[in-house]
């Protein structure tokens, strides 16, 4: 992506009739837009950090609780329904209040959320501050997908949205990484009063690396529209622009009614049924790979590895894919990405492997394909809504697709619970993937990128 200034200060100084829009566009990337891009990597991570340091914690707070299975499994879908509420109600507010406000918002939420775990004494104050955390993260990933994708030139913007989607398996492993260090301590408020912490960090890169995006304000206007916009061309090198583009009555508007007018009522439809069918195969590795791998006979701790391998398939699946979408159609291709890793998730459970070594094979090439078409919907987010409703309907389908994260284990078990045997639940998770498959072919996309 490091499109670096190739060339001299670009029109500094004067005044350009041209949509700024199309100026960043037309650009090789500034180095504020790649530090831009950068952070919301970052950004991402957390939520990858956040979900995995929980399930570390799991077992040290249900010793010093002595809580049961029923309740702690109460506390980790917590964070899930935050986030679900949170990316539904609060995509629409990015729309109307900025990406970078929404962000900073958010990332507060975050850090209060996380430091106030470790005042909890019971399962009552725990789960009321896992919704909170999960609130700022469901509104944190709706803004920064629209903020990834209207930093980045044309001709970057796939790749920028691939890497800021991998931040969540590198977020996750590094997590993971970081909260069994910090839990050879024996307490596990230290996982989250670390996560708090990073997650405080991020407030001043945020303000001073994180402009509102110039899309943004051109569709939006906020007060001084034009005099925020040139400055932040000119942080990017360009030189003011002496006008904006005039927008329709339509992007002066915006709201989350207008995802489901009829302009956008069947994309809207589509892209959230695809989102929710995929994280139901997506969630059925990250949630039942250890249980599942335990079960064929292998220690806890192997099977914990099993799981950081999915998560490192996941990664590099995740830039592989943001390279070739560079070069190729993407809804093509992430059509097809689903299909296959429809066969990877039915393959982990159908192959009759029980080597560790098999597993974590599959596990990482399940991963690896499953989170590729995650950045391929990620991407499609970006394009099939336009710059008004971008967070909107980026939210709308998050939030949507939760429900899918939490319907994925629960969904397994009761097959499980039915008698079905491994190989026939992960054929029928498996088809989730090919689910969504099947919903893009009719979602139409938007900011094609330039090849």
């Amino acid at each position: 992506m490091a499109d670096r200034d190739r060339r001299a200060p670009r029109e500094a100084g004067a005044a350009l009739d041209r949509d700024p829009r199309a100026i960043v566009d037309d650009a090789p990337m500034s180095r504020l837009q790649i530090a831009a891009i950068a952070i919301t990597v970052g950004l991402n991570a957390l939520d990858g950090f956040d979900v995995l340091s929980i399930s570390f914690a799991a077992p040290g707070i249900a010793a010093e609780w002595g809580i049961s299975r029923a309740a702690l499994g109460v506390v980790l879908s917590m964070e899930l329904i935050g986030m679900g509420i949170g990316s539904m109600l609060l995509g629409s507010v990015a729309d109307r209040i900025g990406r970078r406000r929404m962000i900073l918002g958010c990332l507060v939420v975050m850090a209060f959320g996380m430091f106030m775990v470790t005042t909890a004494h019971d399962v009552v104050t725990l789960s009321v501050w896992r919704v909170l955390t999960g609130l700022g993260i469901g509104g944190m990933l709706a803004a920064i997908n629209a903020a990834a994708a209207e930093f980045a030139n044309a001709r970057r913007r796939n790749i920028a949205l691939a890497l800021m989607v991998i931040g969540y398996p590198v977020g996750a492993v590094i997590g993971g990484s970081v909260s069994a260090l910090l839990l050879k301590g024996g307490d596990w408020r230290l996982v989250f009063e670390f996560g708090a912490a990073v997650t405080a960090t991020f407030i001043p890169l945020v303000w001073f690396f994180l402009p509102e995006p110039v899309q943004f304000l051109v569709a939006r206007r906020p007060t001084d529209a034009l005099a925020k916009v040139n400055r932040t061309l000119a942080r990017m090198g360009h030189g003011p622009v002496a006008i904006l583009p005039e927008i329709s009555a339509e992007e002066a508007r915006g709201s989350l009614i207008d995802i489901l007018r009829p302009a956008l009522r069947k994309t809207t439809l589509l892209v959230t049924l695809a989102y929710f069918t995929h994280v139901v195969s997506f969630y059925f590795i990250l949630k039942w790979v250890p249980k599942i791998v335990v079960d064929l006979g292998h220690p806890a701790a192997q099977a914990a590895s099993v799981l950081v391998w999915a998560n490192v398939g996941g990664a590099v699946g995740g830039a592989i894919f943001g390279l070739f979408a560079q070069r190729f159609a993407l809804k093509p291709m992430t059509i097809g990405v689903l299909a296959i890793s429809s066969i990877m998730v039915a393959l982990f459970g159908a192959a009759g492997v029980r080597s560790l070594d098999g597993l974590a094979a599959l596990a990482c090439a399940g991963g690896l394909f499953t989170n590729s078409a995650v950045v391929g919907l990620y991407t499609i987010f970006a394009r099939a809504f336009p710059t008004h409703v971008r967070a909107t309907g980026t939210g709308f389908a998050i939030g949507v697709g939760r429900g899918g994260a939490a319907l994925s284990p629960i969904l397994a078990g009761s097959l499980f619970s039915a008698g079905l045997p491994l190989a026939g639940v992960a054929i029928v998770m498996g088809c989730g993937s090919l689910l969504a498959a099947f919903a893009l072919l009719g979602v139409t996309l938007k900011l094609e990128s330039k090849k």
